[in-house]
This record gives C-alpha cells, sequence and structure tokens, in this order.
C-alpha cells in the first residue's frame, strides 16, 4: 500500500467514524395495524391551519406528541375507476391504502358515485410537512376527479 492508499483509508476511516458520530437515532418503526391506536389530531375543516390542529392536538386529550412518529391518514373520496390509479401515484411516496378499520376522527360520507379511500404513511409530523402533504393529497384527489375530505393522526397511548 503506498501513501495515497493509506490516505483515501484514512479517510473514508474518518467519514464513517463521523457518520456513526452525528448519526440520528432512529425511533421504533410504529405498525399502522397495531390494534390500540387512537386519533390524536385531526383536520377536517378545509379552513384550519395544519398548525392550529396539532395545536390543538397538543392541548387535546389523547394527546398528539410531536416527537413520537404518527400514522398520518388522508381521507379522500374518489370515483371507484380512479382508486388503483391513485393508490399507485401515492404509493411512490410511501402511502399504502388502509386495509384495516381504525378509528376515525370523522365519518367520511362518498357521494354518489365515490368510494372512501384512506392513504396512509408513518412519519412524525411537524406543521410544515403536514400542510405539504395536506396540500400533495388535495391535489392528487383533484387530478383523479375526488376530492379531500380531511386528515388524521394515530399514535398509540402515552408511554407504549
Amino acid at each position: 500500500m503506498d501513501a495515497s492508499d493509506r490516505g483515501n483509508v484514512a479517510g473514508s476511516a474518518y467519514r464513517r467514524w463521523w457518520r456513526r458520530l452525528l448519526r440520528r437515532p432512529r425511533p421504533a418503526d410504529l405498525d399502522p395495524a397495531r390494534s390500540d391506536l387512537e386519533v390524536v389530531v385531526a383536520g377536517f375543516d378545509e379552513v384550519e391551519s395544519c398548525a392550529a390542529a396539532l395545536e390543538r392536538g397538543a392541548a387535546g386529550s389523547p394527546t398528539w406528541r410531536e416527537a413520537d412518529p404518527a400514522v398520518f391518514r388522508h381521507h379522500l373520496c374518489l370515483p371507484p375507476d380512479r382508486v388503483e390509479e391513485a393508490c399507485a401515484l401515492a404509493a411512490q411516496d410511501g402511502y399504502a391504502a388502509a386495509v384495516a378499520a381504525s378509528p376515525a376522527a370523522e365519518p367520511v360520507v362518498a357521494l354518489p358515485g365515490e368510494v372512501a379511500v384512506v392513504l396512509q404513511r408513518v412519519q412524525r409530523l411537524d406543521p410544515l410537512h403536514c400542510a405539504q402533504e395536506r396540500s400533495r393529497m388535495a391535489g392528487l384527489a383533484q387530478r383523479h376527479d375526488g376530492r379531500l375530505v380531511g386528515w388524521d393522526a394515530l399514535q398509540p397511548p402515552a408511554g407504549d
């Protein structure tokens, strides 16, 4: 090994050391199928900001905990023939259609010619990302001749 090789080896070891030092601990993954999840925050009023909804959730009971991951769900109503395409597009961003019946913040009523669809993924919520995702889902619904009804987030009871 010549001097240039030793420099590359030392440099890569140095980079690995910094990556380990700066790496944030990953939270334990939250299983969206858990039976003990409860709605901790919801936004079904289209004029209420996500920041206001999250603030309300942090003050409510059960309490939304910003530091913990949540199952972030978007409730849409879509024409039956557009559901598969919309779900496939949302899957590119890590969303999946909710399969199991979970507690709902509000009942979603589909109009004639619509199907209620719930798209969900696990993430940490904050006002900015919540607003971005709400806007993204509203656009997705609109492009597929549907509508976004609202969103909610589920977390396990505090202490779990």
